[in-house]
């Protein structure tokens, strides 16, 4: 008994220490999300502000930090994530937009664009043999598991009906969310005073994905999707 004990212990530790490496990985990325989606763009927003700075410059400058951020962090990793290039690519549209208009209001109806077409994407992807939570996933379940083992998780997607269901039923329900949201982000732009406007809309948008966590993970859970 005392030698399965002691064989069975440092399989246990490396356990431990694998489960916490998975958990400190995910950390991190959540963290990195935090400060993109919502310490950067509204922080930045309300201190800008506060310093008297007029509203159109005030989404201007976090928005350029983000972009710098993205970029830098494609360039470090050597790899592009589609969902970085989009939100990118967006960041750009929707300052050029600005600058045309020289309305602050045209660039706070610019997440609402985003959030419109990334769910009108997320819905389009489900004709094809890469649904938006399929692509989306690779970033945590690598975080988690490693290149290698993501490459075990993808490749049930060949032989598993039930494993391609469920990444769909995903799929479709943050497209329809993502959707969704971005009119009433347009609705928000158009008739809140403009300082309340990234205030309201992030508690909003908060809201929604509070709602979609929930759902998603009670979902994978259940399907057994989580690695």
């Amino acid at each position: 008994m005392n030698t399965g004990v002691e064989m069975n212990a440092p399989q246990a530790l490396t356990a431990d220490r694998t489960q916490e490496r998975k958990r400190a990985a995910v950390r991190r990325h959540l963290i990195r999300q935090l400060i993109l989606e919502l310490i950067l763009p509204l922080g930045g927003y309300y201190a800008l502000r506060a310093a008297g700075v007029n509203p159109w410059l005030a989404l201007i400058a976090p928005s350029l930090l983000i972009a710098g951020l993205v970029v830098y962090h494609a360039i470090r990793d050597r790899r592009v994530e589609a969902f970085a290039l989009f939100t990118l690519s967006m960041i750009v549209i929707g300052s050029v937009m600005t600058l045309v208009t020289g309305d602050p209001r045209t660039l706070m109806v610019r997440d609402s664009w985003i959030f419109g077409v990334l769910g009108l994407w997320m819905l389009g992807t489900l004709l094809t043999q890469r649904p938006f939570m399929r692509t989306a996933s690779r970033a945590i379940v690598t975080a988690k598991i490693g290149e290698e083992g993501y490459q075990q998780w993808d490749a049930r997607w060949d032989n598993d009906s039930r494993f391609r269901h469920q990444l769909r039923v995903l799929t479709t329900a943050w497209g329809a969310a993502f959707a969704l949201d971005a009119l009433v982000r347009v609705l928000l732009a158009y008739t809140l005073p403009i300082d309340a406007i990234p205030l309201v809309s992030t508690v909003q948008w908060l809201v929604v994905l509070t709602v979609l966590l929930v759902f998603h993970n009670i979902y994978v859970t259940r399907c057994g999707l989580k690695v």
